[in-house]
């Protein structure tokens, strides 16, 4: 992930929520046009998705909104947990609309449709997908700034999209020329990877809201950075944990034991700064302790 400053990354992140609602609201009255004309129940598999994916969209612009909220009385640590409970809204939603699909895709199974205006499906998927390559190509830009949960689920909604669309697409051209019950099969098919993909969605949402910690890679880069300062004697009890766009980062430094009060203070100040030259806008907690009293408290395994 790549350094910005909090105000770019939130400029960002608010204009990824507007180019996807606004993706997801033109790709909603493309399919419901090509659905009515072909009546394929792979077509409306993908309808749907596009529907939860405005609905999603517009529930992360809400969230995102909030979330970048600066600190307030009762919010002392930020609003950025909103994120992730924007994200357990999607999944629940995608989870919904999956179910349906399954139900609908068992009815068409057991009694076959014949596909109509394949020429117009054909183009309207093909249209989504263009639209959607554009949308998850500054989605990823985006998410390589900013690294926001909320971005991530929407991203991933959109490239399951992208697979939705091209697998539409094989669904109907069989379907057409071949056997009608493709059309349900791929449609199930279809379920099962929305099913997948909001299971993700819940993970990573729960990680943040029970406060996961940061990467191994990300522990040991902030314990090098705190190594690295020639007064520091070692460090313990490091605990990292991300809400929103902000990084919470504590730790517990071994300084000498003969330092004056204004000096360790000092030693912390300029290790603060050095993790924040790596970590921008981040929240850092350094609490002093005496090299003779430190008592580095064991690593959790697992």
């Amino acid at each position: 992930m790549q350094n910005s400053s909090p105000h770019d990354n939130a400029h960002l992140m608010k204009l990824a929520t507007y180019a996807s609602t606004s993706v997801a609201l033109v790709l909603i009255v493309c399919k419901t046009v090509a659905w009515m004309m072909t009546d394929s129940v792979s077509l409306l598999a993908t309808l749907i998705d596009s529907c939860l994916d405005a609905l999603a969209s517009i529930i992360n612009l809400v969230a995102v909104r909030h979330a970048l909220a600066p600190p307030d009385k009762q919010h002392r640590f930020g609003h950025g947990k909103a994120e992730a409970l924007a994200g357990l809204g999607q999944a629940t939603f995608i989870t919904g609309s999956a179910l349906f699909l399954v139900l609908e895709a068992i009815s068409h199974f057991l009694r076959p449709q014949p596909i109509g205006a394949l020429p117009v499906g054909i183009g309207i998927m093909i249209i989504s997908i263009v639209a959607t390559l554009g949308l998850l190509m500054f989605q990823k830009h985006v998410i390589s700034k900013t690294n926001s949960t909320a971005i991530k689920a929407d991203h991933l909604h959109y490239k399951t999209d992208l697979l939705v669309n091209g697998s539409v697409i094989i669904a109907l051209l069989l379907a057409y020329y071949g056997w009608a019950g493709f059309d349900p099969l791929f449609a199930l098919l279809i379920a099962a990877y929305i099913l997948y993909s909001a299971w993700e969605i819940v993970q990573e949402s729960l990680d943040l809201l029970m406060d996961r910690e940061m990467p191994d890679e990300d522990r040991q880069k902030i314990k090098t950075i705190v190594h690295s300062h020639p007064k520091t004697l070692g460090m313990h009890d490091l605990r990292t944990r991300k809400s929103g766009l902000t990084i919470f980062i504590q730790l517990h430094l071994e300084l000498e034991d003969t330092l004056t009060l204004m000096r360790a203070h000092e030693i912390a100040d300029e290790v603060e700064a050095m993790i924040l030259a790596k970590y921008p806008g981040a929240e850092v907690i350094i609490h002093q302790d005496p090299a003779s009293l430190a008592e580095p408290q064991p690593e959790f395994v697992g």
